[in-house]
């Protein structure tokens, strides 16, 4: 049987195309460096800063800004309800259930189980990605890269860091179970959603919804009472500022991104890296020592990366109903990171 012939788009989505090749290079660079860093923040941020309030107003002011932005660009203003409701579901999963769960049981969990749970995330997303109706099941790469990768993660917390050498909180940890899950329903959702055509435009209006998610969350459980700006330290305010416009505007926006032009399993290294990237900015520039388990353990998850990254037929392509199919040139210089 002859091979059909490419469509438009997938010959714009070819990873041989350069340009499509270097907006993955600084989407995952994104996704690793600045969310490797955002641990560190949200723990200060949340020292002085009730957690659900901090993160909604982080979410809503990144959002707010980002789709006034855009508006201002020529984008087109959502006119269907469903967009709405779409970014809603997503804003849900992804930043209440996912961002707030972590946010709020950093509060009672040790970092370094913090780190271990947050990093099944790939798993789940594979998992669900298979399960879903017309899913695609993982490869036997992809499945030796996420063992590799979870197996790196263990030596690198370490049996003490798990504990923070007391009691497990379970609570806490059942909260970054459900965290992980949401997050990964919540990317699968994001892929097959219906949304604006413009990929930035669904981002800016998931952070609006979830971050007034989140605010009534705080809501409920009190917060307001909670705040008193006097109290709130230059620390706080510098970590929630460096939240909104790297971890938000440029990480959040280069995962989504992500997510619509690589397959969930390849957007979820970012899991695996992100406790490296943690470790190696603690030696940098809080001076944290670097352990032999860490040494040990970075070249295995790094593997576990690599061997994800380059497992072939998984490449996902957007779809027409996710990402304008460019018809001319002029058109296709539009798709910009």
């Amino acid at each position: 049987m002859a091979r059909p012939k490419s469509s438009m788009l997938e010959t714009y989505a070819k990873p041989e195309d350069s340009s499509l090749k270097l907006k993955l290079i600084l989407a995952f660079a994104s996704v690793y460096l600045i969310w490797g860093s955002t641990y560190l923040a949200i723990r200060f941020a949340v020292e002085t800063m009730p957690p659900f309030l901090m993160a909604g107003l982080r979410f809503l002011i990144a959002g707010a800004l980002m789709y006034v932005w855009l508006r201002w660009r020529g984008a087109a203003r959502p006119t269907s309800w469903i967009h709405w409701r779409s970014a809603a579901i997503v804003g849900g999963l992804l930043l209440l259930g996912g961002n707030g769960a972590v946010v709020w049981a950093e509060q009672l969990v040790p970092s370094g189980l913090t780190a271990l749970l947050i990093a099944t995330v790939p798993l789940w997303m594979v998992l669900f990605d298979w399960l879903r109706p017309h899913g695609v099941g993982p490869n036997r790469l992809i499945i030796l890269g996420l063992g590799l990768g979870f197996i790196g993660l263990m030596i690198l917390v370490g049996p003490g860091e798990l504990t923070g050498n007391g009691q497990i909180n379970l609570v806490g940890a059942a909260a970054l179970i459900f965290a992980t899950i949401s997050w990964a329903i919540g990317s699968i959702y994001s892929r097959h959603a219906p949304l604006p055509s413009s990929p930035f435009l669904g981002t800016a209006m998931e952070m609006l919804a979830g971050g007034a998610l989140l605010i009534l969350a705080g809501t409920f459980t009190g917060e307001w009472a909670k705040i008193d700006l006097s109290q709130i330290l230059l620390n706080s305010w510098i970590s929630f500022v460096y939240l909104i416009l790297f971890g938000s505007l440029v990480g959040f926006t280069a995962y989504i991104w992500l997510l619509r032009v690589v397959t969930p399993a390849r957007a979820a290294t970012y899991a695996y890296v992100n406790p490296i990237i943690a470790v190696f900015l603690g030696w940098a520039l809080a001076g944290e020592p670097i352990t032999a388990q860490t040494l040990f353990a970075a070249p295995i998850i790094l593997t576990a990366v690599a061997v994800i990254t380059t497992a072939q037929g998984h490449r996902a392509r957007p779809t027409p109903s996710k990402m304008e199919v460019p018809k001319t040139i002029a058109q296709r210089d539009k798709l910009k990171v």
